[in-house]
């Protein structure tokens, strides 16, 4: 059975210059570097990838790395991701992190990142870096200042009263969960999405596997609310590729908008 081809922007991945930021827990059997990434991305259909570059404790404990401060652990993470972004030109499309327990320094971040041409942060990952509440003043403050530069937050699901409060108290901010999960955390996800127009999901992780799912969703919501992601290289992302271009549930309309329009409208590309 032919399918239409299509212009696929992945949300959701965590690029990597070299093996200590690559996240996959089976490397040993992957083979991977930076330049597979872009020949499996390329064999896929891929066209462009966005994300954060993560450094793991395991993975700097076993280079016997170490950092002053979580600031200077994330700043080199988002050095990385510019790194990247020259070195695939135009292929990735960095994210980058702050932290509520580093305000001055993510405020100085945003403005420089904006002064670069970037404009999302994440996939925020707080259990990586030491933090944990997305409800805190500190992290508000910085979501203010996001705010000012129409700056896109993708950030990783975790804590639902948390997240409530947050998009609740940034009504103006473009969030992008990811990850749909299972049923009564997607649940969660469809009633912040009626919160705030301003709320999106990516397909990474658990929830896309589960028939109808995706459908349901844009019955719900349109298919304008929802972004391709793969969490590459965590996950494979053939098989989400596959989850949305071989969903019979779904109209070419509505996959053309999932894999690429819906991110290059909030992203402005």
């Amino acid at each position: 059975m032919e399918h239409k081809t299509f212009n696929i922007i992945d949300f959701h991945t965590h690029p990597f210059m070299d093996e200590f930021n690559n996240i996959c827990s089976h490397t040993a059997y992957c083979n991977m570097s930076a330049d597979s990434t872009k020949k499996t991305f390329d064999g896929l259909g891929v066209s462009r990838i966005c994300g954060s570059v993560l450094s793991t404790a395991s993975k700097i404990a076993a280079a016997e790395r170490t950092y002053s401060s979580v600031w200077e652990r994330i700043s080199t993470d988002n050095e990385t991701a510019l790194k990247l972004r020259d070195y695939y030109c135009g292929f990735y499309i960095p994210g980058f992190h702050v932290h509520p327990e580093h305000v001055e320094e993510s405020i100085a971040e945003i403005h420089r990142m904006h002064a670069l041409g970037v404009n999302l942060i994440g996939e925020l990952c707080p259990y990586i870096y030491g933090w944990k509440d997305y409800s805190c003043d500190a992290f508000s403050a910085i979501l203010d200042e996001a705010e000012k530069f129409g700056m896109v937050v993708s950030f990783h699901s975790m804590g639902e009263e948390e997240m409530d409060k947050m998009v609740q108290d940034h009504p103006n901010l473009t969030f992008v969960a990811a990850h749909p999960g299972e049923y009564n955390a997607f649940m969660r996800h469809m009633a912040r999405m009626k919160m705030s127009e301003n709320y999106y999901l990516d397909l990474s992780g658990y929830g896309i596997f589960r028939h109808g799912m995706l459908r349901h969703a844009i019955d719900e919501f349109g298919a304008e609310r929802f972004l391709f992601g793969s969490d590459y290289p965590t996950c494979n992302p053939a098989m989400y590729l596959g989850g949305v271009l071989l969903d019979d549930l779904i109209t070419d309309e509505e996959k053309e908008m999932v894999f690429s329009e819906n991110a290059k409208r909030i992203l402005k590309l």
